[in-house]
């Protein structure tokens, strides 16, 4: 009787010990893919030139493009709505929060430096570029794994 009462105990530690490594499998995954599309992203939007500025010979980045551009990619690649909503029967739960969208133009030195402390974000641009931050949450499979909320950081540059 004791070793069927064990059984049942290795299988229940046995199952959450499976749950705990899907769920951390596919969290890696999810911040990959949320890494890969805010990237796509961001270069999406540093590739849209200021045309009358560029006319001009000044190499500078169409903020209400880029801002469209970026968007339209992130909702794209992560399947979302116009609001940022996760799209019906997609992975995503929760909505993607845009916390920081940030052109440096040419009204800027460069090489230019942007620093977020509270994030632990630096990067140097030499032109104009576009830097994002995105809030992603987690969708667990499982109750095994506690909440896991990433903020993703990336940045681009215009390719002349």
């Amino acid at each position: 009787m004791y070793k069927l009462l064990l059984i049942v105990l290795m299988s229940v530690v046995f199952m959450s010990l499976y749950g705990l490594q899907t769920d951390e499998e596919l969290a890696m995954h999810t911040l990959f893919h949320g890494k890969h599309a805010l990237n796509n992203s961001v270069h999406a939007a540093a590739q849209q030139s200021d045309q009358v500025k560029l006319a001009s010979g000044i190499h500078s980045i169409d903020e209400t493009k880029a801002r469209a551009v970026a968007m339209q990619y992130l909702q794209a690649n992560l399947r979302l709505n116009g609001v940022n909503d996760p799209l019906p029967n997609t992975f995503l739960r929760s909505r993607v929060v845009v916390e920081l969208f940030k052109i440096i133009n040419d009204n800027e030195v460069f090489p230019y430096t942007y620093m977020d402390a509270g994030n632990g974000y630096t990067v140097t641009l030499d032109r104009p570029g576009v830097i994002m931050f995105i809030r992603l949450e987690f969708p667990r499979t499982y109750t095994v794994l506690q909440p896991i909320t990433w903020t993703i950081k990336s940045s681009a540059e215009m390719v002349f």
